[in-house]
Parts: structure tokens; C-alpha cells; sequence
């Protein structure tokens, strides 16, 4: 496995090379990340993971100072399941002070994008300045950042990128809780509770798939339940999977969304929810 850490050197490692398959990351990878890179490894011959800590998606209050930065621990950790490693800098990726953005879809500033105004704007600059540079003919995101996973998937097919997006599942815990690099800010005591979304969320797929179609009440009834257990809720959602606009009656694909804190730790998480015909939709 190479470490990289500049554009010039990644392209000349690349060029004429095998199959590329990409996998962007932040770093401080845990199970759910080494999944997509196996998972990167069904589509492409060499598999590239990208590791920075992008500042153009963090807001003035986040925190991008204190986001883990766990190098030497990632790089263990994908020893024999990536090709290249590569690592720039701010300065790498942002030689002067970005002037030109990609402005993602309206959705975008609904769920996630509404608590963080410009969060995906920044997502996806980043995502298409990587593209250019890396070039795969794929690239993995995970389905648990189901938004960020939208908002790739609409850039590249309005931009006509020459890559294929692949969704990887969501690992989740033995519990249920979805693995994400933010779980370890919690507390012993929050991570116990932290089940309580994934379980809500299960709750709402389970009452859907039964049959109840009052999505704005079993929104409430979630939210009512986290608020009731100390949690701060951004927003619990049910939405059609393929546009992320609110579910209305007749749609087949639907996923439920939901973003809450914990202390002080923001927690996201989601659900595909599959109806057939015979459910009255």
C-alpha cells in the first residue's frame, strides 16, 4: 500500500493504470468505512482511499479543529484492503481561496442542509475536486450519509462525470446503532441510549409496512419519544428514496430519515423502507 499525499505524485502513480475505484473518506475510519473499501474492491483492479478533513463543509460553530485526526491508526487499518492512501493538505486541495462552488440540489438545504447551510455545497466541491484528480471509473459512499449519497449521485448525473456512484449498506452495531466516526464522543451512559434512534426509525419502517400511512404523526411520535429521553432533535422524516422530497401517497420507495443530539454529540441515521402494492399506497 502507497501513501500519497500530492496531487502530481497520485496522478503519476495512477496513470495507465488498472481499473480505479475510489473511496473518499475524513479519516478516523472504523468498520463501517472498511466495508466500503471491500466493497470498492468488487469494482475496480486498484482502490484508492482519500483521506482529509475538508473545511469547506464544516459551519463557523462545528468542529473541524477537533474532528479526530487518527493517520497512523487508519493506515493500519487499511493495510491489505487499499492500493493508495492518499493524503493532501488543506493547501493541496485549496491552493487559493475557492471562488468557484458546486451548488448542489434544492434538497440540500432540507433535512441536514437546514442545520448546516452550505454543509453539502462544500461536500460536493470537494467530491468533484477529488474526482478530477483520482479519475475512477467508481466510487463508494456509504447509504448512511443518505443525503451526501443523493447529493453525489445528482452531481454526477447532471455534470456527466464518467464514474458509476455505488451505495455501500450501513454497518451497524450489535445493537443497531449505525457505526460513525462520531459515536466515539460519547459517553458511556449516551451510547447505551444512542440505540434509541435506530430503534425509533424501526419503529416508523415496521408501522409504514403495516400499513400506517400518517407519516407526519409517526414523525411527531418519534420526535415526542427522543425529546422525552433528553434528546434534541433536528428532524425525524419520512421521504421517497430516489428524490427526498416528502412521501406522499402512492410512492413504493420510501426512506425515513433522522438527525438528533446527544449530549453534545449529532447523531444521523436512516432507513429504506420497500411497500408493495397490496399496502394501499
Amino acid at each position: 500500500m502507497q501513501i500519497i499525499s500530492t496531487i502530481q505524485e497520485l496522478r503519476d502513480r495512477l496513470k495507465s493504470g488498472p481499473s480505479v475505484v475510489f473511496v473518499p473518506t475524513m479519516g478516523n475510519l472504523h468498520q463501517g468505512h472498511l466495508a466500503l473499501v471491500r466493497q470498492a474492491r468488487e469494482h475496480g483492479r486498484c482502490v484508492v482511499v482519500s483521506i482529509f478533513v475538508n473545511p469547506l463543509q464544516f459551519g463557523p460553530s462545528e468542529d473541524f479543529s477537533n474532528y479526530p485526526r487518527t493517520f497512523e491508526q487508519d493506515c493500519e487499518k487499511l493495510a491489505g484492503l487499499a492500493d493508495v492512501v492518499f493524503a493532501p493538505t488543506v493547501a493541496d486541495l485549496y491552493p487559493e481561496p475557492q471562488q468557484v462552488f458546486i451548488e448542489p440540489p434544492p434538497v440540500a438545504n432540507e433535512l441536514c442542509g437546514a442545520f448546516r447551510p452550505g454543509h453539502f455545497r462544500g461536500v460536493a466541491t470537494v467530491v468533484l475536486k477529488l474526482f478530477n484528480i483520482v479519475q475512477p471509473q467508481a466510487a463508494v459512499f456509504g447509504k448512511k450519509d443518505y443525503q451526501q449519497l443523493h447529493v453525489i449521485r445528482a452531481m454526477a448525473r447532471q455534470l456527466n462525470l464518467p464514474l458509476e456512484i455505488v451505495a455501500g449498506e450501513t454497518l451497524r452495531a450489535g445493537d443497531g446503532l449505525a457505526l460513525s466516526s462520531r459515536n466515539g464522543y460519547l459517553s458511556t451512559e449516551e451510547r447505551t441510549e444512542a440505540v434509541r434512534l435506530y430503534r425509533n426509525l424501526a419503529f416508523l419502517r415496521e408501522s409504514i409496512i403495516a400499513g400506517n400511512l400518517d407519516f407526519p404523526a409517526l414523525e411527531r411520535a418519534a420526535i415526542a419519544d427522543l425529546e422525552a429521553h433528553g434528546w434534541r432533535v433536528d428532524y425525524v422524516s419520512v421521504r421517497a428514496a430516489a428524490s427526498l422530497v416528502p412521501a406522499k401517497a402512492g410512492e413504493m420507495n420510501l426512506v425515513v430519515l433522522a438527525a438528533a443530539w446527544l449530549g453534545k454529540t449529532r447523531l444521523i441515521d436512516n432507513l429504506e423502507i420497500c411497500l408493495n402494492a397490496d399496502k394501499g399506497l
